[in-house]
């Protein structure tokens, strides 16, 4: 058979956002697979350090639509770790609340595509229709549908008004109705079964080797959650399981992130259930952030986010990098698509739920005149490692 190069992206039907994938195939057979990145960076990292650290927590939030609590939430626990800054046990719940919601809309958003991928409507419409009253539920908190604007150095900046808490508590009844059906759907649905089982396996193995994190490592065997791994806000004052299973098909990336749904409903209730009966300040009022360096982690719904933020006594980041879960899922590409159909190609790179907006923060600049070497490149860096020590020893 005569081998081929399909390109899909930087703009196709499966790809909600801009990506360039190059697949070699040998017949239906795919033998080979590469990723072109750069199609949509936008600068963050530079454009934090020239914000205030609460302009640079607003500028995070719109990395992505989807994980619009988990960056500014890791970007808050960076900034707070450079002062081991205390939060009120109450922001501590309204923290995980925000979060555990956005882990059920996103997962909703993930099943509904899922189901269009493989031609399965009825399942898109009835998830995405499931996913409006966790919306609904932001709005009553934050006023916002999305972009909740809730995260501040020291706590939150709105509190749940106690007189919603019965109205939150109905539609989340109404919800736990909905995904025990689509949990049901997933488990007993033979066009789920058919189309998913055996599709797209990323091993145990394969998922330690490309560092993979969140459902898409849970999938494959691997217990690892930030939730319980290194547990902040309320994580360690709430009772929830982790999901792991061990096939690592596409399938068993679906059951994950059901599954994953029920639990964060479970992780709700007990934030409304605190919140009724916990009185206190939102906020720490922090002046300013002393000089040093601090580290946030966040299991975002796609998993471990990583945000790393640098102080010099200023009010204002001197150097501000995010590390997205997409960033070391997408590549395990590599180990689950080679030898499957081009028809499960594009359902098993859509199986780690990637997100394009969170992994581009680079771009690619190419001089045809001179390509630079790994001497060059290893100079680079060098001598900018030569450059950060020096501002940090104030020579």
């Amino acid at each position: 058979m005569s081998k081929n190069i399909i390109p899909v992206g930087p703009f196709h039907p499966l790809l909600e956002e801009a990506e360039y994938f190059t697949l070699k195939v040998d017949g239906e057979k795919v033998i080979g697979i590469d990723l072109d990145i750069g199609w949509m960076h936008r600068g963050h990292e530079f454009i934090s350090e020239t914000k205030t650290f609460t302009q640079s927590i607003y500028l995070v939030e719109r990395i992505c639509g989807i994980c619009s609590t988990s960056h500014p939430l890791a970007c808050v626990h960076a900034i707070e770790d450079i002062d081991n800054i205390e939060i009120p046990i109450r922001a501590r719940y309204i923290r995980t609340l925000i979060g555990e919601l956005e882990r059920i809309h996103s997962h909703l958003l993930w099943i509904g595509l899922a189901g269009h991928f493989i031609g399965y409507d009825t399942l898109w419409m009835w998830a995405w229709k499931y996913r409006e009253p966790v919306l609904q539920m932001f709005e009553i908190i934050s006023g916002n549908r999305n972009h909740y604007g809730m995260m501040r150095v020291g706590g939150v900046a709105k509190d749940v008004d106690p007189s919603s808490i019965p109205k939150l508590n109905n539609i989340l009844d109404d919800i736990a109705i909905k995904m025990d059906m689509i949990a049901k759907a997933a488990n007993d649905d033979p066009v789920l079964r058919s189309r998913l089982v055996g599709v797209g396996v990323l091993s145990h193995e394969d998922a330690v080797r490309f560092c993979a994190v969140g459902p898409t490592s849970r999938a494959s065997g691997i217990p690892a959650d930030v939730r319980k791994d290194d547990p902040g806000d309320a994580y360690d004052l709430v009772e929830f399981n982790t999901i792991v299973l061990k096939n690592g098909d596409v399938y068993d990336k679906l059951v994950v992130r059901v599954l994953e749904t029920l639990e964060s409903i479970k992780i709700v209730r007990q934030c409304l259930d605190k919140l009724k009966n916990i009185n206190g300040p939102i906020l720490n009022n922090v002046k300013e952030i002393s000089p040093g360096e601090g580290i946030g982690r966040y299991e975002a719904p796609r998993g471990e986010v990583f945000h790393y933020i640098r102080s010099d006594g200023s009010n204002r980041p001197v150097r501000h990098k995010v590390r997205a879960p997409s960033y070391v899922n997408i590549p395990t590409f590599e180990a689950s698509c080679i030898g499957i159909p081009i028809a499960d190609a594009l359902i098993t790179l859509a199986a780690v739920d990637p997100c394009y907006c969170c992994t581009e923060r680079s771009i690619k600049i190419v001089d045809s005149s001179r390509q630079p070497t790994r001497i060059d490149l290893l100079k680079i860096s060098r001598d900018k490692t030569d450059y950060l020590r020096r501002q940090i020893n104030g020579n």
